[in-house]
């Protein structure tokens, strides 16, 4: 990795999420890579949660502007679909910082299976621990919190409301 590519990857590394600006790009697993092209262009590639995230317009802009404050004049960010963003890349630090921001962070991913797929007929809904006190007796309330990638709870214990991140 040249001198400029690492120094390209830590500036990326330090923009946050729009909607969840505790979590950096790399806490969400959403920046995937930072290169250079033969021309000095540095390319920076990000996944979006979901295709139609409506905040990918704004990391974009964020990235172009935190790297051209860093003096880097020639940037161009990439959208790459796949493979797919799964809630399994958000890394260990990411989830603690939910955590410690009252948003319950989401189990593994369900993955795919090779052969016949079971026919469910009854919802399951996961037991989700309370962020802020550690209860398990909580109920969702929405299938969908403050942006569509959450869900909305409460905590039969403390009483208090929270969001969880769903599994992609």
């Amino acid at each position: 990795m040249t001198g400029a590519v690492a120094r390209a990857r830590a500036v990326a590394a330090t923009v946050t999420d729009p909607e969840m600006p505790m979590l950096t790009l790399v806490d969400l697993g959403v920046l995937r890579d930072v290169h250079q092209q033969d021309d000095g262009t540095i390319v920076v590639t990000i996944t979006p949660t979901y295709s139609g995230c409506p905040a990918m317009a704004t990391m974009r802009d964020d990235l172009k502007h935190a790297l051209a404050s860093a003096g880097m004049d020639r940037v161009d960010v990439r959208m790459s679909l796949a493979p797919a963003w799964s809630s399994d890349w958000i890394t260990a630090d990411g989830r603690r910082k939910l955590e410690a921001h009252g948003i319950a962070p989401p189990h593994a991913a369900p993955t795919a299976s090779a052969g016949a797929v079971p026919l469910i007929l009854v919802p399951h809904r996961p037991v989700v621990q309370c962020p802020q006190c550690d209860c398990l007796e909580t109920e969702q309330l929405s299938a969908f919190g403050s942006t569509a990638c959450k869900t909305l709870h409460r905590c039969r214990g403390c009483g208090e409301p929270f969001e969880r991140i769903k599994e992609i």
